[in-house]
């Protein structure tokens, strides 16, 4: 999770970063607003350990982790000092020093100027694993200036210092080492009175022979004598210390054994190693004793557990994961009416069994049910759907009036939607700018975003950080209205200033637009194919509101045929194949003002990759309670790239599937998706942007700035580190494995270069993985 206040008008700063805060537990108590700034960087490791990093101007906050019971926080003050506030008593923390406390207890910092923290959480289960001795009850101070303090601090630097692009496998060491390097700053910096008399240096004692027990893990000899003469104690002692916490010597170590174990079962890193490998290298003698111990301490044989089947002792100690499916019975009434038997059987399971009745929803096009050029999450939703329910959604091409004779005329939802003359303009917004016209005087909206979106649907229980998963099940062409062409459908393409060509033709006048008109035939029991029936250079066109446009700049503009010559002698002898499919799938993304319609990001939007049809399944992360997901941008077909502008701009009408899966309950690759990622019968299709969170990364003039920055390279970057990241989590190969695998077998393509946020996909074909 990436969030600036740069991204927010300045009077909406202060209360975009207090929800920001209070995503991560933190309460913004006092803050300038007229200075405000803050940037918060979180990062969840597998094991559930949370990373937050917060930079920001002056401004004091509090720690509430009330709701999370048992768990503990650390917090180090990176940059510009602060002041721990606890009652009446006020403590001074410098750069590198640290304050630790249980999650009942709190904190409430403040700082005077400019200041940079990393708060570490860490929930309960996985605390328990390791630290017997609890924390008190008020936060502690931890010196950074000798001793382990000073190199924990440094180690948390240096993560802090890298929090934007560590992995889950970066993070692996730093969960194994945090318990050990607290346990033993808390004893440098605790007095014994602080400890708590003997009973608190016993603690103390304990505490340092579970780090030697932690040390000498992969020993089969280690044995309590040993021990005990390391600490110089007698091994009766030792066994009256484990007695004082309900446990003894032998039983200790072998719970460590079992979660290394376990740990490394299911880590890419050890993906090559057998599962005897691995329980000798934590101590273990033979594979009986081993396997007979983890299915009593975890419920699950080894092999089970690293095939992905889930455990409850998973649940328990990752409650902050997003978990694993909870499976249950369904009945043949519970299945939808189009149940998809040829799903894979990683696709993660949805909410819970459909106990409702699945319904079927037809949402049709009108001023009531479109909004166009933009996204928000202040949208109203048109229609409110459980989780598996069917809808007919109907779509409208912002092309159809390049042809209003062909594609608007004698069809009431788009004479309804496009209607527009002097007197009255359905609908009037048309994208994300200003509603005055005052960039451009283009008309309201000012052509940031253009595309027609049906919705938003809300979907019932939806939450940020669960997924939305929208299946393609049919997709038509919409017939023309029209008399003359009746039973016939036709889309547009438009070759504009925005395309890739536009600075490298060849021909005069080298500053032309080319708008070609196609037919999508569909019938005579052929494969469906288009082909062109006329192309027209744009002249400048005046809209119903006199606005003059002389380039293709504001959507919707109706094309007065008188203007224009058309040339029907184009594209002879070519048809293209049909791949119907949406260009735009979004879930509402978590930015309070209007987004522009046109840049793909991590909540969808205008994807324009063609395998989005019929069959496909989309996975997006949900973002805004309900998700509020739209659909637009219909296209006939489009090539990779979508080089010239657009593809063939075509109404289309759909039949899609709509499945909730709560972050609890997906797993596998799911589990962490934060990107939208493409599913088909053969194929899984990994999308990768110039900027994948361009709102967050680029400030305050994201919607602006991500035009002028975008590039391939990047866009290739993000593919390939998100399908590294797929191959290592969905089919457990090791990193070296992965990049092997993506050079010679997947293929990297081009989705589009026109749409602002330039996109590069990777195509991993299912057919790789015989097993």
């Amino acid at each position: 999770m990436r969030f600036t206040t740069n991204a927010y008008p300045k009077e909406q700063r202060r209360e975009a970063w207090r929800f920001a805060l209070k995503r991560v537990s933190l309460l913004l108590d006092e803050a300038d607003e007229s200075l405000l700034y803050g940037e918060l960087i979180q990062f969840r490791s597998r094991a559930g350990f949370s990373f937050v990093r917060v930079t920001g101007t002056a401004q004091s906050w509090s720690i509430d982790l009330r709701e999370q019971p048992g768990s503990y926080w650390l917090a180090i003050v990176l940059d510009g000092g602060a002041t721990l506030v606890d009652g009446e008593d006020r403590i001074p923390l410098a750069d590198g020093e640290m304050v630790c406390g249980r999650s009942e207890s709190g904190a409430h910092l403040s700082f005077s100027g400019d200041n940079r923290t990393l708060l570490i959480h860490v929930p309960q289960g996985l605390s328990n694993l390791r630290l017997k001795t609890p924390i008190s009850d008020t936060p502690r101070k931890i010196s950074a200036i000798v001793g382990a303090g000073r190199i924990f601090s440094g180690m948390l630097r240096a993560l802090a210092d890298t929090i934007g692009e560590i992995s889950e496998e970066d993070a692996r060491p730093i969960e194994l080492a945090f318990p050990e390097f607290l346990i033993t700053s808390l004893m440098d910096n605790a007095p014994a009175k602080t400890l708590g008399g003997a009973a608190g240096m016993r603690a103390a004692l304990l505490e340092r022979i579970y780090q030697t027990i932690e040390i000498r893990l992969s020993d089969p000899d280690l044995n309590y004598q040993q021990v005990a003469a390391e600490h110089g104690i007698s091994p009766r002692y030792l066994q009256k210390l484990f007695e004082s916490t309900d446990d003894s010597f032998g039983h200790y170590v072998k719970l460590r054994r079992l979660e290394r174990c376990r740990l490394d079962l299911r880590s890419p890193l050890h993906a090559q190693k057998s599962i005897s490998e691995i329980l000798f290298e934590w101590g273990f003698n033979d594979s009986a004793t081993f396997s007979r111990a983890f299915r009593e301490q975890y419920g699950i044989s080894p092999r089970e557990y690293r095939k992905g089947a889930p455990t409850l002792a998973d649940e328990e100690a990752q409650q902050m994961r997003r978990g694993r499916p909870a499976r249950a019975d369904r009945t043949a009434a519970d299945e939808p009416p189009e149940p998809d038997e040829d799903a894979p059987s990683e696709t993660p399971e949805a909410e819970s069994p459909l106990r409702h009745p699945v319904r079927h929803h037809h949402l049709p096009v009108s001023p009531d049910t479109v909004h166009w050029g933009y996204l928000s999450r202040n949208l109203k939703p048109v229609l409110k759907v459980q989780s598996g329910d069917f809808v007919t959604i109907e779509t409208l091409t912002h092309h159809a009036n390049d042809d209003p004779e062909r594609m608007v005329e004698g069809d009431p939802g788009a004479e309804s939607v496009f209607h527009w003359d002097a007197d009255y303009k359905a609908i009037d917004r048309r994208g994300a700018g200003p509603m005055d016209a005052s960039a451009f005087g283009r008309g309201p909206g000012e052509g940031f975003g253009v595309h027609i979106c049906t919705g938003p649907i809300a979907v019932e229980g939806a939450q940020p950080g669960d997924l939305i998963e929208v299946r393609i099940l049919d997709i038509n062409a919409r017939p023309s209205g029209s008399e003359r062409f009746a039973g016939k459908s036709f889309g547009s393409n438009a070759a504009t200033y925005w395309g890739f060509h536009f600075q490298d033709l060849l021909t005069e006048p080298r500053q032309r637009e080319v708008i070609t008109i196609y037919e999508v035939e569909t019938g005579g029991g052929r494969p469906p194919v288009a082909h062109a029936v006329y192309n027209f250079r744009w002249t400048e066109q005046v809209d119903p509101s006199g606005i003059r446009h002389a380039r293709y700049d504001y959507p919707g503009v109706p094309v007065d045929p008188a203007t224009i010559e058309r040339n029907y002698d184009v594209l002879r002898n070519v048809e293209i194949p049909i791949r119907p499919h949406f260009g735009v799938i979004a879930l509402a993304p978590a930015h309070n003002g209007f987004v522009d319609s046109v840049p793909p990001s991590n909540f969808g939007g205008n994807l324009d990759n063609w395998r989005t049809g019929p069959g496909s399944r989309i996975f997006l992360p949900v973002q805004v309670p309900g998700g509020l997901l739209s659909l637009g941008d219909p296209h006939a077909s489009q090539g990779d790239s979508e080089l010239c502008g657009t593809a063939i701009e075509c109404s289309m009408t759909a039949l899609i599937q709509v499945i909730h899966h709560r972050a609890a309950n997906v797993t596998d690759y799911f589990r962490d998706l934060d990107y939208p990622l493409i599913e088909t019968d053969a194929e899984w299709v990994i999308m990768g942007f110039s900027h994948p969170d361009y709102l967050k990364e680029l400030g305050e003039d994201a919607q602006s700035e991500v035009y002028k920055q975008s590039s391939i390279d990047s866009a290739m970057r993000d593919a390939f580190r998100k399908a590294r990241r797929f191959l290592m989590t969905a089919k457990r190969l090791s990193e070296d494995e992965a990049i092997s695998l993506l050079s010679v077998g997947v293929d990297f393509g081009v989705s589009q270069v026109v749409n602002g946020n330039f996109g590069v996909h990777a195509i991993i074909r299912k057919s790789l993985f015989t097993g």
